[in-house]
Parts: C-alpha cells; sequence; structure tokens
C-alpha cells in the first residue's frame, strides 16, 4: 500500500504551537487521540474497580461457609462486577481503539463528528460515577446498591429492587447515549472520511470489525434503553410490563434483554476479531489468508446475532418449536466463526513466525477464545443446556470468551500499538511477565469452573456445599493472582517513557497507513489525504 508522503511531517503540529497539557485540553479537545486516550484510560481504571469487586466475589467463595460479607453486599458485587466490565472496560476499551485506529487506518483527517465525540465520551464518567457512587453509599449503610446481577431480571430489579435502581436505571441510559453517538461517528468516518482509493475491500480488517459492531450497537443499544425505560414505570408509574400480578411477564423481560444482550456478546468480540487479524499477519510475515471471507464471517455473525438471543432461556419453558429453532441458529453462528479461526491458523501456517508480546496475546486469544466457543456449543444443545444453566459452567464459558477473548485482544492491540501511541518501545521483560503471569491464572481462574459447575455449583450464590471446596480454593488463588498479574501491565504503561524510542514501523508490518507515519504519531495526520494504490 503505498501513500504520497505530504501527510507524512510533522508540519500538521504548527497549527498548534500553543498545545495545552493534556489535563487542561481533555474537556474540550476534539482530537480522536485524545478523546482515544482518555477511553482507554477510563476502560483501565474501570477494569480495576470491576476487579476489586472481584476480587471481594472470590475472597467470600475461597471457603465454604460465610466469611467476609454479608449475602446481600455479594449480590452487589456480582452486579456491579459485570456492569463495570462489560460497559465499563471491555466496551469503552474498544470505543478508544477506534478513536485512535480508525482515521489513521482510512488515511483521515480525524473522526468525522469531532464534538459528538468528545460529548459521548465524557457522558461515561458521569454514567459510571453514579453507578459507583450507589455502592459507596451501600458500604456507608445508605441503603443497598443494584443486588439483581448484571442481567437485572424482572421482577428481581422491578418489584425487589432496592432504591438504587434508579440511579443504575440513569446509568444505564448513559452509558447507551454515549454508545450510540460513538458508533454513528465511527460509521460515518468510516462510509465519508476514507483516502482516495480506499475502498471498502481494501480496508483494514479492524475498520470492517469496528463497522459492523457500530451497526449492532446502534441496532440493540435502543431497545436496552426500553427494558430500563420500562422497569422505570413498572417501579413508579404503575405499569406492569413485568408485574405478573398486573398481567405483565417477567418473561418478556428476558426477551428484550437478551433480545440487546446477545448482540452485545458479538459487539464486545468482534473488534478482537479486527485487532488479531491485524497482528497475525504482521507476526507471520504473511498476508492475512481469506480477507474476503474474513469479512463475510464477520457480516455473518453480526446478522445471525439477531436470531439467537433465547437460547439464554432455553430453561423458560420456550415451546418445542422455538427451542430447536434457537438451537440450530445457535449452532449455525459458530461456523463464521470457526471460519476466522480457520483462516487465522492458515495464515501462520508456514509464516516466519516471530514470539513479540502482541503476537503472544493473539495465540492465547486464538486457543482460549475457541475453548469458549466449545463450551459454548454444549450450552446450545437445549437438553443439555437443563444440566448448565446457571451454573458455574456459564460462568466459565462467558469468562473464557469475554476474558481471553475480548481481553487479552485488547491488551495484544495495547502492545501492538503503544510504540506508535507514545513513540517509545515498551519493556519486553515486564510486557513477557505479564503475558505469562495472566496466561498461567486466567486458566487456573475459570477452567476449574467448568468442573465445579457440571458438578452442579450454582452461580451467584455467596455459600456452597462442602464438595465444592477445593476447586473453589484454587479457583480464587487464580483469581487473585490473575489480579495481581495486571500490575505487570501499569508497570509497562508507568515506565514507557524511559525506554528508547520506537521507529515509524517497529514491528516492520508490510501494509497499514498507521505505520507511514512517525511514531509518535502527530496531533495532526493526514491533513492531505494519502493516494491509495
Amino acid at each position: 500500500m503505498s501513500t504520497n508522503q505530504a501527510s507524512m511531517t510533522h508540519a500538521a503540529d504548527a497549527h498548534h504551537p500553543q498545545l495545552k497539557p493534556f489535563l487542561l485540553r481533555m474537556f474540550t479537545t476534539t482530537n480522536h487521540k485524545d478523546i482515544g486516550t482518555m477511553y482507554l484510560v477510563f476502560a483501565l481504571l474501570m477494569l480495576l474497580c470491576g476487579g476489586l469487586a472481584a476480587m471481594v466475589i472470590r475472597a467470600e467463595l475461597m471457603y465454604p461457609g460465610m466469611q467476609l460479607v454479608q449475602p446481600d453486599f455479594f449480590n452487589q458485587m456480582t452486579t456491579v462486577h459485570g456492569l463495570l466490565m462489560v460497559f465499563g472496560a471491555i466496551m469503552p476499551a474498544f470505543t478508544g481503539f477506534a478513536n485512535w485506529m480508525v482515521p489513521m487506518m482510512i488515511g483521515a483527517p480525524d473522526m468525522a463528528l469531532p464534538r459528538l465525540n468528545n460529548f459521548s465520551f465524557w457522558l461515561l464518567p458521569f454514567a459510571f460515577a453514579i453507578l459507583i457512587g450507589s455502592v459507596i453509599m451501600s458500604i456507608l449503610g445508605y441503603g443497598s446498591a443494584p443486588n439483581f446481577g448484571w442481567t437485572f431480571y424482572a421482577p428481581l430489579s422491578t418489584t425487589y429492587g432496592p432504591a438504587s435502581t434508579d440511579f443504575f436505571i440513569f446509568s444505564v441510559h448513559l452509558m447507551g447515549i454515549s454508545s450510540i453517538l460513538g458508533a454513528i461517528n465511527v460509521v460515518v468516518t468510516i462510509f465519508n472520511l476514507r483516502a482516495p482509493g480506499m475502498t471498502m475491500m481494501k480496508m483494514p480488517l479492524f475498520v470492517w470489525t469496528w463497522l459492523i459492531t457500530a451497526f449492532l450497537l446502534i441496532a440493540v443499544m435502543p431497545v436496552l434503553a426500553g427494558a430500563v425505560t420500562m422497569m422505570l414505570t413498572d417501579r413508579h408509574f404503575g405499569t406492569s410490563f413485568f408485574d405478573a400480578a398486573g398481567g405483565g411477564d417477567p418473561v418478556m423481560f428476558q426477551h428484550i434483554f437478551w433480545f440487546f444482550g446477545h448482540p452485545e456478546v458479538y459487539i464486545m468480540i468482534l473488534p478482537s476479531f479486527g485487532i488479531i487479524s491485524a497482528i497475525i499477519p504482521v507476526f507471520a510475515r504473511k498476508p492475512l489468508f481469506g480477507y474476503p471471507s474474513m469479512v463475510y464471517a464477520t457480516a455473518s455473525i453480526a446478522l445471525l446475532s439477531f436470531v439467537v438471543w433465547a437460547h439464554h432461556m432455553f430453561t423458560t419453558g420456550l415451546p418445542l418449536a422455538g427451542s430447536l429453532f434457537y438451537m440450530y441458529m445457535t449452532m449455525l453462528i459458530s461456523v463464521p466463526t470457526g471460519v476466522k479461526v480457520f483462516n487465522w491458523v492458515a495464515t501462520m501456517w508456514k509464516g516466519s513466525m516471530t514470539f513479540e508480546v502482541p503476537m503472544l496475546f493473539a495465540l492465547a486469544f486464538v486457543v482460549l477464545f475457541t475453548i469458549g466457543g466449545f463450551s459454548g456449543l454444549m450450552l446450545a444443545i437445549t437438553p443439555a443446556d437443563y444440566q448448565y444453566q446457571d451454573t458455574y459452567f456459564v460462568v466459565a464459558h462467558f469468562h473464557y470468551v469475554l476474558v481471553t477473548g475480548s481481553l487479552f485482544a485488547i491488551f495484544a492491540g495495547a502492545y501492538y500499538w503503544l510504540p506508535k501511541w507514545s513513540g517509545h518501545m515498551f519493556n519486553t521483560t515486564l510486557a513477557k511477565l505479564h503475558f505469562w503471569s495472566s496466561l498461567l491464572s486466567v486458566n487456573l481462574l475459570f477452567f476449574p469452573m467448568h468442573f465445579v459447575g457440571l458438578a452442579g455449583m450454582p452461580r451467584r450464590y455467596a455459600d456452597y456445599s462442602m464438595q465444592f471446596a477445593d476447586l473453589n480454593f484454587w479457583i480464587s488463588i487464580g483469581g487473585f493472582w490473575f489480579g495481581a498479574s495486571q500490575l505487570f501491565f501499569i508497570a509497562v504503561l508507568l515506565t514507557i517513557k524511559r525506554q528508547p524510542k520506537a521507529s515509524a514501523n517497529p514491528w516492520e508490518a508490510q501494509e497499514g497507513l498507521e505505520w507511514t507515519l512517525p511514531s509518535p504519531a502527530p496531533y495532526h495526520t493526514f491533513e492531505t489525504p494519502p493516494i491509495i494504490k
């Protein structure tokens, strides 16, 4: 991919000789790199907060019997952990990658709607301050934080939810508005600001996955907004959407929630596929195998994600025809996912592979995400699901998808693009310690959960019988070890300015407009669009 060189100089920065320090300009900045950085820092903070909640959960479950906290506070921790990780860590991290990389990858000067971009970000700190504030009030003895699980099923959240449920509803509305506006911005940017000559089928796969993810967000976030608005009216305005006593249907809540919730799962994994598809070809020294099939597979996953939601609900008494439909559709969605795994393996086949830190995380992603996919296929089988439903087997499954899937892809992308963002290479020793420590601990944490789940241990219980004690002890050890492993990542970030300067293309990538720019990327890039030949 050749480009004209006019856009590669620092001359663009001449417009900003008086560029204010980051902490002063962050409230008003409309620059995609600043906003991308803010999303990534925010996601890291929320990851640490969500991790603290997880530590409380694992400390309580280390031994049978009640150890540290009351069951109600345990339920608050499971609720807040899920909400912080899904809406506060994984989604904003991917939005940070989109802000940083999409304009650079398509040769655009910035995002198409820069002021909207700033607004999208600044909704998030207020949303999560409200949610975390309810936990702080609970600790101080002023009522209870949300305690009904991150899926907030009615009537637990409507008829029986604590007063703080209203804070939670407002918080979810703000998060949803932020996601919708951010997604609109991504779509408009990709359609309107691509460099001359960059056709849709020349876009990097990361851009493709984010374009499809953005359409998913625009489609399903309003459904979540509808669900929490119906909760609000059930709680305060005398409606009975989900209250059986008033003629409502609590199962309808599950249908509405999972119609949002299943595409949401793919919102959190499709950008991972884009990151991994950027990294593997570079370190295998081969072009990506089957680029068009990867694009079509991504689109297929997105379309099928709208017709599989009730596989979360096999035990609610679905009619037989419904159960069969959702079972077959769920099996079908594994086919395009399998295409992707095959293409990554084929890309590595007979490549001149090197094992830098981004590639280590990418390889771990491919293997461990596949384990999560296989357990998902087990859950897809309706009669078997009666055994797995609401046990730790489900917890193991979705953590293999979201931790060794989404989170490992985020780490892979962070290490891959850190030299471009910061202008420095990172400390490889610390980064490899981060990788190996995370890899070993994450499997000690989540793999035994399959077995306690198959043995019948229910999820979200603050206590359990003696038969699960040994495995739970080791699961908790894995949890504390995995949490401590993330300190290596923080050490990498804190020491990066002391490391050697990075070249424009430190990984010797064969394609990608971002590698034609100097490191660190200038504040303004591609003011003259590059020509793609």
